[in-house]
């Protein structure tokens, strides 16, 4: 099997501290930070599994908005900049595809292109785990690029429903804009 995505393209470099000030960097340059964050609680939802949740900007922002989040990664340099953020949420390190924390949500959420960055071939293992992890009447919500060849949104609608979700509706942006086609799209399923 090929190697996950993300971790090749870390050249075996701890990444979690580069990639938070990066993200600082962006927010001191005025830019705001929360629509993930922002469109998970569109959902209403109580608790959240935040599913690649690299250094805990999403987890950590919904934890302080007081819902109670589990933030998993496969990557532990990530993770070890989660954890010294913020005690109020769950860390776990893990890889998605296998992934069985033994309880559901009402949403889960994959931001920050975490289905580009999966092991080739597993998009559909991984959605089939993080559906299994919706409670009933809760919501899948995945974010990524639609650039390259990584994951079509055709494809991932169709790993959705053989996970048993059903589409809600798909935007262009974390605000909500409607998606028309494009390179970027947040997809959002349900399960009834």
């Amino acid at each position: 099997m090929s190697e996950n995505r993300w971790l090749a393209k870390r050249d075996n470099v701890p990444r979690g501290p580069d990639y938070d000030a990066r993200m600082a960097a962006v927010e001191e340059r005025g830019q705001y930070m929360h629509g993930e964050a922002d469109r998970v609680q569109v959902y209403d939802p109580r608790t959240v599994l935040d599913a690649g949740c690299g250094t805990g900007r999403v987890a950590v922002e919904l934890a302080r908005r007081g819902l109670e989040v589990v933030g998993v990664d496969l990557d532990p340099s990530m993770l070890e900049v989660a954890r010294a953020k913020s005690d109020a949420v769950e860390w776990v390190e893990a890889d998605l595809a296998d992934l069985d924390l033994g309880r559901t949500f009402d949403v889960v959420v994959a931001p920050g292109n975490v289905m580009i960055f999966l092991t080739p071939g597993t998009e559909a293992a991984v959605t089939e785990r993080l559906a299994a992890h919706v409670a009933p009447g809760g919501t899948l919500v995945c974010g990524f690029s639609l650039a390259g060849d990584h994951l079509s949104l055709e494809a991932h609608h169709a790993n959705c429903a053989a996970a048993g979700l059903e589409p809600l509706e798909d935007f262009a942006t974390w605000e909500g804009q409607p998606y028309g086609g494009g390179d970027y799209v947040v997809s959002v399923h349900r399960r009834d």
